[in-house]
């Protein structure tokens, strides 16, 4: 008989590992703050729930993927949160929200006898559906082995980084804050060579073939400033967030970050002037408009 399994949070990515989930287990129990993205996942086959705590009375692992801090404490402990529930024993976190919330959330888990997974994503929404997600897990050995089915399901690539709650939320909050120096700084750098006369496509063709190179310039800028796509599916509020975490925990690990604090305030500055849907890559007008260049290749 297989194990009841639950999902909360069906945004750009948690629908898909949802849909990954239904497709390898033939049942999922569902919930989301909006009803119509949970009727989507119903009229797939799975089961809609009204709250969280419906969920954890259905299902004995609950995996979520939620936004922010405060969301994911609501969902575990809010008045109609997961605790509230009575079948849950095991709770996988695909959420970024940070070391000192995975410690929150794990202590009250421990204390309620349920075991937690702290397993943050890295590939965004293609990688969400092609079930080719980064995971950055932090969980003792066993409970590891116990879940890794359901995390096969959304990932290729599912490395244990440590055994204690927020351990995992460390090396994503780390892994965002470089991805997000990297946006800003080779930004920056390209837009300087625009504006001394460069071609910008000329430009990263040699980045490309020198010491300069890097994912942001073989892959994100080409692909999505450039072209002027802007639209590789991860929200920039997100991306501001997850930089103010890394500092959050830099500080209170007494771990002087003066390249990183430069990064936040840039990123808190793009958020300030970005709207609610903007995604990440939207940043790189900002830069644009400081240097007064367009970073987009020529004819």
């Amino acid at each position: 008989m297989s194990t009841p399994v639950g999902f909360i949070g069906l945004g750009s990515m948690g629908a898909w590992m949802a849909r990954r989930l239904l497709a390898q287990e033939g049942s999922l129990a569902v919930y989301d703050v909006r009803a119509d993205a949970t009727e989507v996942l119903a009229a797939e086959g799975a089961t809609a729930c009204a709250t969280p705590a419906e969920v954890a009375d259905l299902a004995e692992v609950v995996l979520v993927s939620l936004p922010s801090p405060d969301i994911l404490r609501e969902v575990v402990n809010g008045p109609q949160g997961l605790l509230k529930g009575n079948k849950m024993r095991a709770f996988v976190d695909f959420s970024t929200t940070g070391p000192v919330v995975a410690r929150e959330v794990g202590a009250l888990l421990s204390a309620a006898g349920v075991g937690f997974v702290d397993a943050p994503v890295s590939g965004g929404p293609a990688g969400a559906q092609a079930g080719t997600l980064t995971l950055m897990v932090a969980t003792p050995d066993a409970l590891l082995e116990e879940m890794r089915p359901f995390l096969g399901a959304i990932g290729t690539t599912i490395t244990q980084v440590g055994t204690e709650p927020g351990q995992g939320q460390l090396a994503k909050v780390i892994n965002n804050l470089l991805g997000a120096a990297s946006l800003a700084v080779v930004g920056e750098a390209l837009a300087l060579g625009v504006k001394g006369g460069l071609d910008v496509g000329t430009l990263l063709d040699v980045i490309n073939a020198s010491s300069g190179r890097s994912g942001v310039t073989e892959g994100l800028y080409p692909n999505q400033i450039v072209n002027r796509a802007f639209n590789l599916g991860f929200r920039l509020r997100l991306e501001a967030k997850d930089v103010a975490l890394c500092l959050e925990e830099a500080n209170r690990q007494k771990v002087p970050m003066l390249v990183g604090s430069a990064v936040q305030q840039f990123w808190s500055i793009a958020n300030t002037l970005a709207s609610d849907e903007d995604d990440f890559t939207a940043a790189a007008k900002l830069i644009e408009s400081w240097a007064g260049v367009t970073l987009e290749k020529k004819d």
